[in-house]
């Protein structure tokens, strides 16, 4: 210690100054805490006595009788979520991460007049606590530990919110770990993320596919029209990109021979936060060579209806509110350019010229950008018009092709590209493609992306030399396509976009 630093309270002890300004109920808990380290108890031990979850106790008695005692010990944590405290008998309800609860019994006969009076008086809703006692039912039936002993595992500083109150949305995102421990469809909500995921890598894998992990940071940003958030390596001294897309790094795998390629990643991009969009989020992004966009569009339906049969048993899925989902059987498909003319009433088709979309778009009282090429404009009306009423599932296929880069050109139908987006309860969930090959068209391509970025479009792709470099080596006829996992567990739960990321971007609070 320096001589010009303060002298430490022993055991961390807290200065009458520094809980004066508090509520309370938190000078309350405070006060009780320094009261267990006066004792010489540790408010926050190292390890506490466990022999069994609770959930593990539950199912090793599920078939006791009412009120009986089984003569075995056990000792069992959780959080306080329910407390009684009548005279000569106590009762709490301990809960443990994985929603199992369990009652413990606090009798004075049993722990004597010393140890019921400290649960009495240190423990407090949301405490976490250590019980050790026979294993008994109530003479109600309630499975329960009958304490002979109890220890603090860690002494909770902030009361939990009251149970008929519910958290404001901006209060479950900005605190998840409190909506973790008061709500269940929380809990249930962060345990269904990794089942999905289980079941994505399960179909990968059984059609052949390999998981790799491409850059986070690069030296310019592509695979996907978005503006990048932009950082700069001190040890290199150049500024680099957090990815918008692992595309490009995942067809050199392609290319080099990694035939069924797949990556779940994390994706930034600098653009708007709403229902449906988040700066940062999570991706799956595959690419099949020999395949093209009808095939990737089977695996994706075959993606998707796995994660379903996973996290619900069936196709038929039941949303938060209550409201049931079909994603069985064969999903339907409909040419974007068809849905724009249904939508607007009159023809509109790929040859359209930009004139006449910004008559129609104005004419729906849309707000046209300058800057919106032919395509853009396009797929801006077809958002107004159509894509909310799309509940799906549907493959909306036939995008523009000068807003598709990276795509082959359709087969049949001029000015279009062999793209899809699939639409689920009305957002867009996963894009497919038939994937561009041919290195010298992909080059010109680029290069029209490139004066779009010089006139000031923010979301161009660059000029990536070296993935050109790789293409001229050969790169075989593929599908590719690209999922949001945020949006995948949407489309299970009918939840927002941050329900579904356990902890998402938010603004520092005031």
């Amino acid at each position: 210690m320096s001589k010009n630093s303060e002298p430490q309270s022993p055991k961390g002890a807290l200065a009458a100054s520094d809980t004066d300004d508090l509520p309370e109920q938190l000078r309350i808990r405070r006060a009780k805490r320094a009261s267990i380290i006066e004792r010489g108890l540790e408010p926050y031990p190292v390890s506490v006595p466990r022999t069994k979850t609770l959930k593990e106790l539950r199912d090793a008695h599920k078939d006791l009788a009412i009120d009986v005692t089984t003569g075995i010990t056990e000792s069992v944590t959780g959080r306080i979520i329910f407390k009684r405290d009548t005279g000569k008998l106590c009762f709490a309800t301990l809960r443990e991460g994985d929603g199992t609860e369990l009652q413990a019994m606090f009798s004075l006969d049993k722990v004597g007049a010393e140890v019921l009076d400290l649960w009495k008086s240190d423990v407090d809703l949301g405490d976490l606590v250590s019980v050790t006692g026979e294993v008994i039912t109530s003479k109600r039936g309630e499975l329960s530990v009958l304490a002979s002993s109890w220890k603090m595992a860690a002494k909770s500083l902030r009361p939990l919110p009251v149970e008929h109150k519910p958290l404001s949305e901006e209060t479950r995102v900005r605190m998840r770990y409190v909506d973790l421990i008061v709500r269940p469809e929380a809990r249930d909500n962060a345990r269904l993320r990794p089942n999905v995921m289980r079941s994505l890598r399960e179909t990968f894998y059984n059609r052949g596919f390999v998981e790799v992990e491409t850059p986070m940071l690069q030296v310019m940003h592509g695979g996907a029209a978005a503006r990048p958030f932009k950082t700069v390596s001190n040890a290199y001294d150049m500024e680099l990109f957090l990815r918008i897309a692992p595309e490009l790094f995942l067809k050199r795998c392609v290319i080099g021979g990694i035939e069924k390629v797949y990556e779940i990643n994390r994706n930034f991009r600098n653009e708007g936060a709403d229902s449906s969009h988040s700066p940062e989020f999570a991706m799956i992004e595959s690419y099949e060579a020999y395949g093209d966009w009808n095939s990737i569009a089977d695996l994706t339906q075959q993606l998707i209806q796995g994660a379903a049969l996973a996290t619900s048993g069936s196709h038929l899925i039941t949303h938060h509110d209550g409201r049931e989902v079909d994603l069985g059987g064969k999903w339907a498909e409909a040419s974007l350019f068809d849905l724009i003319s249904d939508g607007v009433g009159r023809e509109v088709t790929a040859q359209t010229l930009r004139p006449e979309l910004v008559k129609i778009a104005e004419k729906l009282g849309m707000k046209v950008d300058p800057k919106w090429i032919t395509g853009k404009l396009a797929e801006e009306i077809f958002e107004h018009v159509c894509a909310d009423k799309l509940i799906g599932p549907i493959f909306v296929k036939g995008y523009p092709i000068d807003t598709s880069p990276l795509v082959r050109a359709h087969r049949q139908t001029p000015g279009i590209a062999e793209k899809w987006d699939l639409y689920i309860d009305g957002f867009e969930l996963a894009t497919g493609y038939s994937e561009l090959i041919d290195p010298v068209i992909q080059r010109e391509r680029l290069m029209e992306q490139a004066a779009l970025g010089s006139e000031g479009d923010l979301e161009a792709m660059q000029i990536d030399e070296d993935f050109l470099r790789a293409m001229e080596y050969a790169m075989p006829p593929m599908g590719g396509m690209g999922m949001g996992v945020d949006r995948l567990l949407m489309a299970l739960t009918g939840l927002g976009i941050r329900e579904t990321i356990l902890f998402p971007l938010v603004k520092p609070e005031e």
